[in-house]
């Protein structure tokens, strides 16, 4: 019994040693493992490479955008002034005429007619009243031998009276048969460009206010831009002596700049209260016939003195929910954060009102892979040669 002790003594006593040897090199393994995690996370991370320019100063003058509608300066819808079938077209559908080129004809067979019986009724008028005139002549000398009474004078001075009164209503009758006799032909009233023929040869038509349309006709060149402001732009642009001389710039839905120049025209006499706009309008010139009424037409409104302004290129301008930043980097190539207040477009560039100064580093390219306080690795770029539509690295 006491051996079968001893045998159990020494049995535990070799599994502790075996437990305490296996048990060292374990402890110092997994301290080992924590040492190795610790250096890693001390270990910086390496720096992004991000396209960093230099913000941009420069003078440059104030304007404002706006969308308008191009405008035909005569438009006119050219009617019938007289009855009649039509007998002639003499325009092609969409051609450029020139003031009195013959559009339409209208039979002129019952107005010539007409101007032939008025010329007839004003030649008796006037057989009239030259027999008239010779009869109160004589009457006139009869008197004066008592051949005949005052009263038989002053009928034949009645009859001359009568006979030049009938000359007149024959003389209007006879300009009228000629006026809508010269209306059969139906001219341009102005030079531009006619739409379709709405009516062809064989149609009859009516005269007057609601006679139907037969062709529109437009001027070409110079033409109008139209469009509304607001009453800050016109406070600070219009409201002077000079408002007409303001020069505007023009560019097309398929433009990305201002190509045409202009002025403005116009400026409306009252401002909509309710929309808090004023319509004004610019004239520019349509030599070339390329511009048409109804085109979409941005408009460039140019006004105030010459003065220097900070910009940048939109590919380094961010957006935090309602507020516009960038990132700038310091001497020591860190990321800061940086609100900034953005105005118009100048030659491709972002003008900066408030936030960022002449000289200024910004991230221009790479910024989504940048939080503020990270070092950067900065690859330098020319602020003015990046093109507008620049995109961030991914």
């Amino acid at each position: 019994m006491f051996a079968a002790r001893k045998n159990v003594s020494v049995a535990l006593s070799a599994l502790f040693i075996v437990v305490c040897a296996a048990g060292v090199p374990f402890a110092q393994r997994h301290q080992g493992m924590l040492i190795n995690s610790a250096s890693a996370a001390d270990t910086p991370a390496p720096a992004v490479a991000v396209g960093v320019a230099v913000v941009i100063s420069q003078p440059i003058t104030e304007w404002q955008a706006f969308s308008g509608r191009l405008e035909a300066i005569d438009d006119i819808a050219i009617r019938p002034l007289v009855s009649g079938a039509i007998v002639g077209v003499h325009f092609k559908d969409g051609s450029v005429v020139k003031r009195g080129d013959l559009l339409f004809s209208i039979d002129p067979k019952p107005y010539r007619a007409e101007l032939d019986r008025a010329a007839g009724v004003l030649a008796a008028a006037q057989s009239r009243t030259v027999f008239a005139t010779l009869d109160a002549a004589r009457a006139d000398r009869l008197i004066d031998a008592n051949a005949i009474s005052k009263r038989d004078r002053d009928e034949k001075h009645n009859a001359l009276r009568e006979a030049k009164a009938q000359v007149k209503t024959a003389q209007a009758a006879v300009d009228t048969a000629t006026i809508n006799l010269g209306y059969t032909q139906i001219v341009a009233p102005i030079a531009g460009r006619l739409s379709r023929a709405e009516l062809t040869v064989g149609n009859i038509v009516a005269s007057g206010a609601a006679a139907p349309r037969l062709t529109t006709l437009v001027s070409v060149s110079p033409i109008y831009a139209s469009f509304d402001v607001d009453e800050h732009t016109y406070l600070n642009y219009l409201s002077d002596g000079s408002r007409l001389a303001v020069p505007v710039s023009m560019g097309l839905a398929n433009e990305s700049g201002y190509s045409r120049q202009g002025q403005i025209d116009s400026v409306d006499n009252q401002l909509d209260s309710r929309s808090g706009t004023l319509r004004v309008r610019a004239r520019f010139d349509n030599a070339n016939g390329a511009l048409l009424p109804g085109l979409y037409a941005r408009i460039k409104v140019i006004g105030g003195q010459p003065h220097t302004a900070v910009m940048i290129n939109d590919a380094a301008v961010g957006t935090d929910q309602t507020r516009k930043f960038v990132l700038t980097v310091d001497e020591q190539n860190r990321a800061h954060y940086r609100e900034v207040i953005l105005g118009n477009l100048h030659e491709g560039l972002r003008v900066v009102t408030s936030g960022l100064k002449a000289g200024d580093r910004v991230i221009v390219n790479g910024m989504q892979r940048v939080r503020p306080q990270d070092t950067v690795n900065v690859q330098s770029v020319d602020m003015a040669s990046l093109a507008p539509s620049i995109k961030p690295a991914a």
